[in-house]
């Protein structure tokens, strides 16, 4: 099983993977894909707000930019929760704001290759920024444009895809 599950911010999307992955009766592993950044106080509160939501049974995962390899390393009755594909996305953007162009094709072209082949189920969170207003501000711009397009691809090869919007899942494809 391979699922996309998207939604804004706080719209309940990394809780609606949680309780699925709850039900999984083999090996969880959660794959967090955030960069701590050194002074932000609110996202590490973040951080910490998920941990505590996590079984201790969940192993960890934090593959930096390599997240490809996690999927390709995956056996078949393990479940991996990533968490989020947003934060993955940031990995590629620098200290200045400037965006990888070099490496984030790579990296996107692989994760796209290993998600079609794992043995894994494989539950997948992003985010759905796209429906604001067009940003300022060139690099922020590919973030929302290469993000969005990354949602199209992993919805293309995931079977199941669900938009949560105030805690409320919506199937948008595959049997609700």
């Amino acid at each position: 099983m391979k699922h996309l599950i998207t939604g804004g911010a706080r719209s309940g999307k990394s809780r609606h993977a949680e309780q699925l992955a709850l039900a999984h009766a083999g090996p969880v592993r959660y794959v967090a894909t955030a960069e701590r950044r050194a002074g932000d106080e609110a996202f590490a509160a973040r951080i910490v707000h998920h941990q505590a939501r996590r079984p201790a049974s969940w192993q960890l995962a934090e593959p930096g930019r390599e997240l490809a390899a996690v999927l390709a390393a995956a056996v078949p009755d393990e479940l991996l929760l990533v968490d989020c594909m947003g934060m993955w996305l940031m990995r590629f953007f620098g200290m200045d704001g400037r965006f990888d162009r070099d490496g984030w094709p790579q990296q996107r072209a692989a994760l796209l290759q290993a998600l079609a082949e794992t043995p894994a189920s494989v539950l997948l969170v992003s985010n759905e920024i796209g429906w604001g207003v067009i940003p300022l501000g060139e690099e922020t711009r590919v973030f929302v444009d290469e993000l969005g397009w990354l949602n199209q691809e992993l919805a293309a090869i995931c079977p199941l895809v669900t938009l949560v919007a105030c805690g409320q899942p919506l199937r948008l494809k595959g049997p609700a």
